[in-house]
């Protein structure tokens, strides 16, 4: 039996996320090659979007249904967000990771603490759905 990897429910996150984003005052791009990732490989994000004053920012959308590797994946797209920032500050001014879903076992330490490790909260916020949607909606990306 062969199965297939369940791919709407990016799509689901997604469409949580458009409106607040809309509603913030951004202007938003879908799946962008920013470029490439560390190690190698090309590196999309989910949106780049852009404020009235024309600042960048990253937005990568993981979603996590059910146990599987998008807990695994989180500190790897970290680290490929900032050296994205860190390469190209004068086109974007941070990203954020947005963790959507309720099989999150490390959410609590990923958007607590795991930036102490990767030393760049400066160019980098982890964050809930709940939190990002709040966010972008104010304008406050």
């Amino acid at each position: 039996m062969t199965t297939h990897r369940d791919t709407r429910t990016g799509a689901v996150m997604e469409a949580m996320v458009l409106p607040a984003i809309e509603r913030g005052g951004y202007e938003y791009f879908k799946q962008i090659d920013i470029g490439e990732r560390l190690g190698g490989g090309k590196h999309v994000v989910d949106l780049v979007a852009y404020n009235a004053e024309g600042r960048g920012f990253l937005v990568s959308l993981k979603w996590q249904q059910t146990s599987g590797t998008a807990e695994q994946k989180v500190p790897y797209e970290a680290m490929c967000l900032i050296d994205a920032v860190r390469s190209e500050p004068e086109r974007y001014e941070r990203a954020y990771l947005v963790l959507g879903g309720p099989s999150w076992t490390l959410r609590d330490f990923y958007t607590a603490r795991l930036l102490e490790y990767l030393k760049h909260e400066d160019l980098l916020a982890i964050m809930t759905l709940e939190s990002f949607v709040a966010r972008a909606n104010r304008g406050l990306l």
